[in-house]
C-alpha cells in the first residue's frame, strides 16, 4: 500500500444515489464494502461525511436563518450519515467507532484526538461527526483538520466526477481534467475542489489531496494502492 493511514471525505450528497435527498441504503452499502475492502488491505480509515443531502446550513442561513443556528443543523445532519454509515460497516464486520465534535453522549463518542488516534491504531473505521464541532466551518475544512490532528497521509476527497476540471464537466464539456495541479493554482484559479480553508490547511501541511469518482468499483483501491486516479493536489 502507498498509504497507510487515509482521510476518507465523502459529501452528504454521495448518499443519495438517484433520489432527490435522504439516503439510499444501496449506496451507503456499497460504499461500505469498498471501505472493508481497503481496511481488509490493513488501511487505517478515517472518514469524514458531509450532511448536504439532509440540510445544509450555508443554505439555511441564504433563507434568513442565523448562521449559527443554521450550521448546528447541519451537523447534526453529517450525525445522521455518520451513524448510517456505522450501521451499514458494523453489518458488514468492520469495527467502527463514530466521534463527534458535538457532545452527545448516548449517540457517539465525543471527538479526542489521542482517542481517535488509537482507535485507528487498533484497526477501527473511524467515523468524524459533526465537521469541527464549530459553526462557519465546513466539512472540508473539518477533513483537512481531522486528517492533520491523526497524522493521515492522505485526504482522499470523494466526488460525484472523477478529478478536478477547468471547469465543471456536467455544463462545459469542453472542460479538461488535471492529472496533478498544485495547492496554489487551486486557489488561483478558484477551482471549486474543497473551500479555501481547506487547500491552505493542506498546502501548510504538506498535506496531498487526492480527488477521484468513488462510485466506480475499484477507484478507492487503486488510489490506496498509490494508482493514478482522478486528479492529485500537492
Amino acid at each position: 500500500m502507498k498509504y497507510k493511514r487515509i482521510l476518507l471525505k465523502l459529501s452528504g450528497e454521495a448518499l443519495m444515489g438517484e433520489r432527490p435527498g435522504g439516503i439510499d441504503p444501496a449506496v451507503v452499502s456499497m460504499i461500505a464494502d469498498q471501505i472493508k475492502e481497503i481496511r481488509a488491505m490493513g488501511v487505517e480509515v478515517g472518514l469524514v461525511i458531509g450532511g448536504g443531502n439532509i440540510f445544509r446550513g450555508v443554505a439555511g442561513a441564504t433563507t434568513g436563518m442565523d448562521r449559527t443556528t443554521a450550521d448546528h443543523m447541519g451537523m447534526l445532519a453529517t450525525m445522521i450519515n455518520a451513524l448510517a454509515l456505522q450501521d451499514a460497516l458494523e453489518h458488514k464486520g468492520v469495527h467502527t467507532r463514530t466521534l463527534s465534535g458535538l457532545e452527545m453522549p448516548k449517540v457517539a463518542e465525543s471527538y479526542i484526538r489521542r482517542r481517535a488516534t488509537r482507535h485507528l491504531e487498533k484497526g477501527r473505521v473511524v467515523i468524524f461527526g459533526a465537521g469541527t464541532g464549530n459553526p462557519f466551518f465546513s466539512t472540508d475544512t473539518a477533513a483537512a483538520l481531522r486528517a492533520n490532528e491523526v497524522a493521515a497521509e492522505v485526504v482522499m476527497k470523494a466526488t460525484n466526477v472523477d478529478g478536478i476540471y477547468t471547469a465543471d464537466p456536467k455544463q462545459d464539456p469542453t472542460a479538461t481534467r488535471y492529472d496533478r495541479i498544485s495547492f496554489q493554482e487551486v486557489l488561483e484559479k478558484g477551482l471549486k475542489v474543497m473551500d479555501a480553508a481547506a487547500i491552505a490547511l493542506c498546502m501548510e501541511n504538506k498535506l496531498p489531496i487526492i480527488v477521484f469518482d468513488m462510485l466506480v468499483p475499484g477507484h478507492l483501491v487503486a488510489a490506496v494502492k498509490g494508482e493514478h486516479i482522478g486528479t492529485l493536489v500537492q
